[in-house]
């Protein structure tokens, strides 16, 4: 079966949106119901951050009667997610730096009893955090959501701090999988996802 030319077929990301949540939090059950309580939003991101990638690792195995390897097999999977976050909060610090903890102090020598300033620790050794991600993207009245139940940052952060232009906070996530669960899956409306 040949696959014929339509443009409705094509995608152009609208609108993407970044969600995160504890490990655990209820999943989407489809591509536009409301997202359940824990989600929460990273904000505004870069316009051309976003990579999405599968990197599949095979073996070869090789025979003396070929000079060409005989059989392919599937060793490892990895996925990784990347997005610049451009709002400074708490929990995008936290989901960036991969956890850590944030306490609020009393300024000293301030003037004003009633001012906080808050205090970051990254976290150490043996104390990241997993956290589940979703990603959202919109295509006019199309909608596609990736659903990552378990990631982790596992990358180190680069803060490029330049004066007069906008600061980003790099979230490198690396998907983790399970015997039992979906590494990643994605949820849509889109009519062309219906097999003849």
């Amino acid at each position: 079966m040949s696959v014929k030319s339509n443009a409705a077929e094509t995608v152009v990301p609208g609108r993407l949106y970044l969600y995160l949540a504890p490990v655990g939090t209820v999943a989407p059950t489809d591509a536009t119901v409301a997202l359940a309580a824990g989600w929460r939003s990273v904000g505004h991101t870069t316009e051309d951050s976003l990579k999405f990638k599968e990197e599949p690792n095979f073996e070869s195995m090789k025979s003396a009667q070929s000079d060409f390897a005989v059989r392919q097999f599937q060793t490892a999977d990895a996925v990784t997610v990347e997005m610049d976050l451009l709002q400074w909060s708490a929990a995008n610090f936290k989901a960036v730096y991969g956890g850590g903890k944030i306490a609020e102090i009393m300024p000293s020598g301030g003037l004003d009893k009633d001012a906080r300033h808050y205090k970051f620790v990254p976290p150490r050794i043996g104390e990241r955090i997993e956290i589940a991600a979703l990603l959202e993207v919109l295509d006019g009245g199309k909608h596609y959501r990736f659903v990552f139940p378990r990631a982790m940052q596992l990358e180190g952060v680069a803060n490029d701090l330049q004066k007069g232009s906008g600061s980003k906070l790099p979230l490198r996530l690396g998907l983790l999988g399970g015997d039992d669960t979906d590494a990643w899956y994605m949820l849509t409306d889109d009519p062309a996802f219906k097999e003849s």
